[in-house]
C-alpha cells in the first residue's frame, strides 16, 4: 500500500487541541468530512463504535482510528498530530499525540487490511514518531511520513 496515493498533503494538521478521546474524535470526524463525501456525523459514529469494540491505539502515543463505510469509493487517511497528548485508553496505558485515521470502502477488505499494516509498520518506527512530534507544520508531518526529506522538521 502506497501512503501517497491515499494521504494528500491537506489531509495532515499539526498542533491540533484536544481534551480528551471523544472531542479528538470529533475533531477527526469533521476534519474528515471537508474531505470525503461523508458527514461528520457519519464518520464520528463509526469511528465511536470502531473505538468501542477496542482501542485503536497501538502504543507508544499512536493511535489508529478507523473505519468502513458503504458510501466511499477510495481509501482516505489523515494524521493528526496533538498539541499535547490525550488519554485515549492505549494497552500500554501512554497518553495519544499522534492519530492515524483510514476511512475505507465497506467492500475494500484486503485493502483496508493492507492499508492498516502499512500505518501501524510505519508507526512502530519509534525514530519517526519522534521525529512527528517534533515537527511543527503540516508540510513537515507529510514529508516525514512519506519519507520525504524535509528540512524544518525539528
Amino acid at each position: 500500500m502506497n501512503l501517497i496515493s491515499i494521504l494528500p498533503p491537506e489531509a495532515v494538521i499539526a498542533q491540533v487541541s484536544a481534551r480528551d478521546k471523544k472531542q479528538a474524535l470529533k475533531l477527526m470526524a469533521s476534519f474528515a468530512a471537508s474531505i470525503v463525501p461523508l458527514s461528520e456525523r457519519e464518520i464520528y459514529a463509526v469511528l465511536q463504535e470502531r473505538e468501542q469494540l477496542g482501542c485503536t491505539g497501538m502504543g507508544n502515543g499512536v493511535c489508529i482510528p478507523h473505519g468502513r463505510f458503504e458510501r466511499l469509493d477510495e481509501i482516505h487517511a489523515m494524521f493528526i498530530q496533538l498539541e499535547k497528548p490525550i488519554d485515549f485508553n492505549a494497552a500500554d496505558g501512554r497518553p495519544v499525540d499522534l492519530l492515524f485515521l483510514l476511512l475505507t470502502p465497506a467492500s475494500a477488505n484486503t485493502d483496508h487490511i493492507k492499508a492498516l499494516a502499512t500505518i501501524s509498520r510505519l508507526l512502530r518506527d519509534k525514530v519517526l514518531c519522534e521525529a512527528l512530534r517534533k515537527a511543527r507544520d503540516a508540510r513537515a508531518l507529510h514529508g516525514l511520513l512519506l519519507n520525504e526529506h524535509v528540512h524544518d522538521a525539528a
